[in-house]
């Protein structure tokens, strides 16, 4: 049995030292989400936003509020102020607090990153560099992965989720969810030859997961089991 250690402060040297210095970020919780095995693990594209209106907000200086001064118990998702609003009210952040709820998860002991680390205010405006960040930060994911011992790794949306089951071999679909709506979009399960599953949800950025026909996460709940 794998019973490696791990710590906050060892996933933040795997940060790649290229993109210190790039608006972005790679931690959505803190120190208890990443200084123990955790079931799963969760993962986006990249983080949102105008590069230039968060040119303070660095890869290094946020990890460093991350690892110095955030509570153990951090959550992105529960505890950052979006836009100004009240802290986990706007865009995915209720969805993804629904999700984990629903799980029986806490905000602050899921491990949250994203595939790639550097800002955009849309995806497609780093499409050109996509790859190659990924592939970047992939050595961080892989030691995330390798010390926190997912059963199941979430990705939001499609273009995560394929570049993650590529890289795990979780090339078996087993599951799937289809929206009870008309546009009937799916959320994927996928498991790999040594049981790892990679669920590709639809984007919590554009479906609403705490709505009945849009929600997820009884597949997530199987991946899990």
């Amino acid at each position: 049995m794998n019973t490696l250690p791990i710590t906050i402060e060892a996933l933040a040297e795997k940060i790649p030292a290229g993109l210190l210095m790039r608006s972005g970020k790679v931690f959505y919780s803190g120190r208890n989400a990443f200084s123990a095995p955790s079931a799963l693990y969760v993962l986006g594209v990249n983080p949102g936003g105008d590069p230039a209106q968060h040119e303070a907000e660095t890869v290094g200086n946020h990890t460093a509020a991350v690892l110095r001064s955030h509570a153990d118990d951090w959550s992105a998702y529960r505890d950052e102020s979006w836009e100004g609003a009240i802290p986990g009210t706007y865009g995915m952040a209720p969805r993804v607090l629904h999700l984990f709820a629903a799980l029986g998860f806490s905000p602050g002991r899921v491990p949250c990153s994203n595939l790639v680390f550097a800002r955009s205010r849309r995806e497609g405006d780093i499409g050109g560099e996509l790859t190659s960040l990924a592939d970047l930060c992939w050595t961080f994911h892989a030691f995330a992965i390798e010390r926190l011992r997912p059963r199941a790794i979430l990705c939001f949306g499609k273009t995560a989720g394929h570049y993650v089951r590529n890289k795990v071999g979780a090339n078996t679909l087993y599951a799937e969810f289809i929206e009870t709506n008309n546009r009937r979009w799916r959320s994927q399960a996928f498991v790999g030859s040594e049981g790892l599953r990679v669920v590709i949800a639809t984007h919590p950025s554009i479906a609403d997961w705490s709505a009945a026909s849009t929600d997820p996460t009884q597949l997530v709940r199987e991946a899990l089991r």
